[in-house]
């Protein structure tokens, strides 16, 4: 059970503006063989989606406080992040488990009124992905 929320505890925080890394956590207990993966895939997915809703949500209120000092982007950089997802839309959700780039569209989608619905099920798919491979890869190896 701690190997579980230990997992589910890393992903979300991994989702977020923090830094960690899930992938390493999750490959050691699939080497360790001790739980299913199955179920820590279940897991990590759950908790990266969850800390990526965080970020929608942070990105969906933010934007009342743009003319903060403490806010974290120019008004510049605000308006090309938006000009980007007007852009591409939606579908840059995809992306959202990509390295350095991921966390920042789950907070410009927040910004952009995306609505939670098909950001949950976009972001789902592309976490989930991602774990999969990772998992699929690892076992492979072992």
């Amino acid at each position: 059970m701690i190997a579980y929320f230990g997992l589910f505890l890393s992903a979300f925080v991994a989702a977020t503006i923090l830094p960690m890394q899930s992938e390493a956590v999750l490959v050691g207990l699939l080497i360790a063989e001790i739980h299913p993966a199955l179920f820590l895939v279940l897991v990590a997915t759950t908790g990266n989606v969850l800390g990526s809703v965080i970020n929608w949500y942070l990105g969906r209120y933010l934007l009342k406080y743009k003319t903060n000092r403490w806010f974290p982007c120019s008004q510049t950089q605000l308006e090309r992040a938006q000009s980007w997802y007007g852009r591409y839309g939606r579908w840059t959700l995809l992306g959202s488990w990509l390295p350095v780039i991921g966390d920042p569209l789950t907070v410009v989608a927040g910004l952009m009124r995306e609505p939670i619905s098909s950001f949950v099920v976009l972001v789902t798919i592309a976490k989930a992905a991602r774990y999969i491979g990772l998992a699929t890869v690892t076992l492979a190896w072992l």
